[in-house]
């Protein structure tokens, strides 16, 4: 086992200044994935930066109408919260879908975005993988990939990204709100995860010594409905194959408000812009979400194991959109 500190923050000023001063740091909060990446000999921090007492765990009003979550609010809280549940029934459905309740008891808001892919490469440390140890190698790219990425990856990576709230909070066009060593700072939840490129062991951008202190959701749209659907293998405790987040207005029989937002396909909640594009102002048949979800799913890349994922979301998302018009 590796030796590792342990301080407990008593301000976000500190957590900031510790984690600055020690480059090898880790943030703790729930380390529901964390401490798992430690066992595992993956995630070995010199030091773990307890957050879990800070005053970051409330959930409230912004004063344009949105909503503030703390970075320490734990998934279940969030899952149960009354205007969660009114006004953006897609995050509590995405909550609800991962992990176990147990789980959900103590994992976090900043914790979910953070978590790592599960791919067994990069879980394996006996194994090659470039996002663990850049330059080492992709065995997923010929090996076992069936769950792994079909849009947006490279040769050097073709993971995929775990969480449900974030492909949630990447439809609602939510804010991660930053703290670190040279202030603060805001990113749009669409942004803050990366593809892999030829650096595929960045997950987001988050930039060292900086520290998740809530993310804000916007207003919902004018009569907009939301709602999250999630194939997985099994009926629960089952990361996706597939999930899709779906954000929906229509007046007049015409969609006024549309976005679309994938699980499971790529390193990063694939927000559908191209199938956006196709939705605003067009008539709210099966035909235009068919047409709609075709067009941004014609860049998938699929490997050996995975083309039926690619079908598998067209039939979630064209379902998902058709059910939200159906009830506007």
């Amino acid at each position: 086992m590796k030796p590792f500190g342990y301080l407990r923050a008593r301000s976000t000023a500190e957590a900031v200044r510790e984690s600055a001063a020690h480059p090898g740091a880790g943030f703790l909060g729930g380390g529901t994935n964390l401490v798992d990446l430690m066992k595992l000999g993956v995630e070995t921090p010199d030091l773990l930066i307890d957050i879990s007492r800070l005053p970051l765990d409330q959930v409230g009003d912004t004063d344009n109408g949105g909503l503030r979550i703390g970075a320490t609010v734990r998934n279940s809280d969030l899952a149960a919260h009354p205007v969660v549940r009114t006004r953006y029934p897609v995050l509590s459905q995405a909550l609800l879908s991962g992990a176990s309740g147990q789980l959900r008891n103590t994992a976090t808001t900043g914790g979910n975005l953070l978590q790592r892919t599960r791919c067994p490469y990069f879980q394996d440390t006996s194994k090659p993988c470039n996002k663990r140890e850049p330059g080492t190698g992709c065995p997923a790219l010929e090996g076992a990939h069936r769950d792994l990425a079909v849009l947006g990856h490279s040769e050097h990576c073709v993971a995929t990204h775990p969480s449900d709230m974030a492909v949630a909070l990447s439809a609602l066009d939510a804010t991660v709100q930053l703290h670190g060593p040279d202030g603060e700072r805001t990113v749009p939840a669409t942004e803050f995860h990366r593809l892999p490129g030829d650096t595929p062991h960045r997950d987001t951008e988050i930039r060292a010594g900086e520290l998740i202190t809530e993310v804000v959701l916007p207003p919902r749209p004018d009569g907009a409905g939301s709602l999250y659907r999630k194939a997985r293998d099994r009926a629960s405790f089952a990361f996706a194959l597939v999930s899709v987040a779906a954000v929906l207005s229509v007046r007049d029989s015409r969609i006024e408000h549309a976005a679309l937002a994938f699980g499971g396909l790529a390193h990063r909640p694939w927000r559908a812009h191209v199938a956006e594009g196709a939705l605003r102002g067009a008539p709210a048949t099966d035909e235009t979400f068919e047409r709609a979800v075709d067009a941004e799913l014609a860049a998938a890349r699929p490997l050996r194991d995975n083309a039926f994922k690619v079908g598998l979301a067209r039939s979630l998302a064209v379902d998902a959109l058709a059910e939200l018009a159906a009830d506007s």
